[in-house]
């Protein structure tokens, strides 16, 4: 776990032993299993998190149905809004799979910061990557339709397919479960 960390850090910066020691002495490390929630709607968190292996996903639950808006996989970060607002989750954030990720907090981010200014310097870099996907995400589903979203997630995020259950992913696409399957139907019959 510890190296993939390091090999995904190293992207951004160069860490000595020094510095390698003290984020491990910060106990980030956590095993997760499927269906385990992170974080519900309504709850205050501190929490970012790191994907090492595994998937989580952010759903919103409006009038009894979860409506799904994101999924996060290998490498991939994620620091829920109501960590950098203060204010109660507007959402959950649960584990699609059995999950290994790094969990850390606003405490222990400054105090490695200060520590060690570099990281602040990656986490900045970090957030604007982030911020800039997000940001291509969001305008390619404003624009899109259904079919364009799921032909969008075969080619950019294939593993998703196999990995989450068909109405989480009809609902991270904006359409109904019946709906998922008419649409690879469809496509299918395209292709043949």
């Amino acid at each position: 776990m510890e190296d993939t960390l390091f090999d995904f850090i190293s992207k951004y910066i160069s860490l000595t032993e020094d510095e390698k020691s003290e984020l491990l002495s910060l106990d980030l490390f956590r095993s997760v299993k499927q269906g385990t929630t992170l974080l519900e709607e309504g709850q205050k968190s501190k929490n970012s998190y790191f994907v090492l292996k595994g998937c989580i996903r952010i759903y919103y639950v409006l009038d009894g149905e979860e409506k799904t808006t994101a999924f996060y996989t290998e490498m991939e970060a994620l620091t829920p809004p109501c960590v950098v607002n203060k204010t109660p989750s507007e959402y959950y954030i649960s584990c699609v799979e059995d999950t290994i990720l790094t969990v850390s907090n606003s405490d222990m981010e400054v105090e490695t910061n200060s520590k060690f200014p570099k990281f602040e310097i990656m986490c900045r870099l970090l957030s604007e990557e982030l911020l800039a996907k997000q940001q291509i995400d969001f305008d390619e589903f404003k624009t899109s339709s259904p079919e364009q979203r799921y032909l969008n997630l075969i080619q950019k995020r294939p593993d998703l397919i196999q990995r989450v259950p068909q109405y989480q992913l009809a609902s991270y696409l904006g359409i109904k479960p019946q709906s998922l399957s008419r649409l690879r139907a469809r496509i299918l019959d395209k292709k043949s």
